[in-house]
């Protein structure tokens, strides 16, 4: 919808929009943009703006520019560029013709930069970046002049001429706006526009030894790209008056800046900071190491583009900064996979389980559905069944309290889609370790059947012990076991990795129709979580599951509890303080 409002949920923005539809500010267009820095790789916080900027393009009609903020040459990879594309398209957007690079205004740039210098509104200053600094002031405190400040346009206009012309080593001046240095807003007390550092740039070469700092080209940037609304987190509402100075001097296109809270999403951390001191310090394996919150970790562990996407929608956009909890996220991707993910049996823990009134050459194959609320919409495999089965160890108890359904001696239980089976013996090593049980089963119960005098409350799943295919499974957890590990201040936030966030569990065997599971497939294990093949490490015959969720929130209680000890913590640290 080009002119109208749209029929989404409404939030700040949309209503922002909508009033510039109706008052005819930018002839109804829509144009939105994803400027990402290619320094390192995305991850869901970031995955929230390319949904809300794609996102609202699309229900407005507009455009979504994918521009690439690549100023910075020093920390910038043609990896993390790549990766960062490949990302935006799992999750389902395309930008069509518009992929843009800052980096593709470099010339016009340092014209716009030349015009700012010959109208007296920057100058050429060769302080350090410490004296810069030691001269801004504070909040209630105004800065002082730098003593370069007072230099002529002719002089500002040949030491930047000059600068570009690589006459002067790198960090010796700066190109400052001439603003105020007693200016209410720091932002505003003489930003930096341009600073010389010789590094030879993905895309340009060495052509340039100045470069551009964020907050002018970004502008800038927008401006030549006809962007309406210019949507970014709430860090830069300071600095929007200082895009909006730089568009004024220069008179040119002006678009909207727009500031919505960003996410922060318990038992995670966003920073690229600490992303990049997990990956180097070995603590996680790498960028799509499952636990990540990175999208090539997300993908890795088996998310689904729809699954983050849902989760988008549903937090919304704030103006306020809050904390969603990990459940949000969690049971998004329970929700999409519940829909499309397979129905089969995987048993993580092994117990073996012998029958031992069931021939044993003879073999059967019971007809299951992949998915059992609705049959035909994924048809049906065979699971094989034999005298011996595994089920899950955590599935018996010798000594069962009441209302402990599965199995236990002398206890009926069903085995999905097979029989009803009865232990009737516990066989035991030599240091007191369960290590097979003897059953009978009752042929007259094929296919689970239960006469209506039998009360079978407990339904286990099995695999196969002759079929079965030996299966590698990972347990992925939350990586970190307190919903802020960056609230206190005196503490390590890597002391609260979580030690359980990958549990490897060798001896898994599932049933053997997954012997063909694509990398990348997911799956439901009944009664054990959602799974996928792990894109990387499985092979043909031979796959190595990840999972991705487990069937229903576990961690409500433990919110609690940490809740709890958090709040002691930040007792203390408020006791430490004091005393100090």
């Amino acid at each position: 919808m080009a002119t109208g409002e749209s029929a989404s949920p409404s939030n700040f923005i949309r209503n922002i929009i909508d009033e510039h539809n109706r008052n005819g500010r930018f002839g109804g267009k829509v144009e939105t943009r994803f400027p990402p820095e290619p320094n390192g790789y995305l991850h869901i916080g970031h995955a929230k703006s390319i949904c809300l900027n794609f996102g609202l393009a699309a229900d407005y009609g507009g455009v979504c520019h994918l521009r690439f903020d690549d100023t910075n040459p020093a920390k910038e990879e043609q990896e993390y560029l790549d990766s960062i594309i490949e990302d935006v398209r799992w999750l389902g957007f395309d930008w069509g013709e518009h992929l843009y690079y800052a980096s593709n205004y470099f010339d016009q740039l340092y014209e716009f930069a030349l015009k700012l210098v010959k109208g007296g509104k920057a100058y050429v200053d060769d302080l350090s970046a410490e004296e810069i600094r030691a001269h801004r002031g504070t909040l209630i405190e105004p800065g002082k002049d730098s003593p370069y400040r007072g230099r002529s346009v002719e002089e500002n206009l040949d030491l930047f001429q000059r600068m570009k012309a690589g006459e002067f080593p790198d960090g010796s001046r700066v190109l400052r706006a001439k603003i105020d240095m007693a200016h209410p807003n720091l932002v505003m007390r003489d930003p930096t526009l341009y600073r010389i550092r010789r590094a030879v740039h993905h895309r340009t070469g060495d052509k340039w030894c100045i470069y551009p700092m964020y907050d002018f080209t970004h502008c800038i940037s927008d401006s030549i790209e006809g962007i309406t609304h210019s949507i970014c987190t709430l860090e830069f509402e300071d600095n929007r008056v200082l895009y909006d100075w730089v568009l004024d001097q220069l008179d040119i296109y002006h678009p909207q800046q727009i500031e919505f809270a960003r996410l922060n999403l318990e038992f995670a951390v966003m920073s690229k900071r600490k992303l990049l001191e997990l990956v180097k310090g070995g603590y996680v394996d790498g960028w799509d190491d499952p636990r990540m919150l990175t999208i090539r970790g997300m993908r890795r562990r088996g998310f689904t583009p729809e699954s983050v996407r849902l989760f988008c929608e549903r937090i919304g956009v704030g103006k306020k900064e809050s904390w969603i909890d990990m459940y949000w996220l969690e049971k998004a991707v329970r929700d999409d996979l519940n829909e499309k993910a397979p129905r089969v049996m995987g048993v993580l823990d092994p117990i073996k389980v012998v029958i031992t009134n069931y021939p044993e050459e003879m073999e059967e194959k019971f007809e299951a559905p992949y998915f059992p609320d609705n049959p035909p919409a994924m048809g049906y495999r065979d699971v094989p069944f034999c005298r011996e089965l595994y089920i899950e160890r955590e599935d018996f108890m010798e000594d069962p309290p009441k209302k402990f359904w599965r199995m236990a001696p002398g206890q009926e239980v069903r085995l999905r889609w097979a029989y009803l089976v009865t232990c009737q013996e516990v066989v035991k090593d030599d240091r007191g370790e369960i290590v097979e049980l003897r059953c009978t089963y009752d042929p007259e119960t094929k296919g689970g059947w239960a006469p209506d005098d039998r009360k079978v409350k407990g339904t286990l799943h099995w695999v196969s012990a002759r079929h079965g295919l030996r299966a590698p499974v990972r347990l992925y957890d939350r990586l970190f076991s307190v919903a802020n590990p960056g609230a206190f201040k005196d503490r390590d936030y890597k002391e609260f990795l979580n030690p359980e966030s990958m549990v490897l569990m060798p001896d898994a065997v599932v049933e053997p129709s997954l012997a063909g599971a694509a990398p990348g497939s997911r799956y439901q294990f009944e009664r054990k979580g959602f799974f996928c093949a792990d894109p990387l490490d499985s092979t043909e015959g031979a796959p190595v599951f990840n999972r991705i969720v487990t069937l229903r929130d576990s961690w409500a209680k433990i919110v609690e509890q940490q809740k709890r000890e958090t709040a002691r913590l930040e007792r203390e640290a408020r006791k430490t303080k004091n005393k100090g």
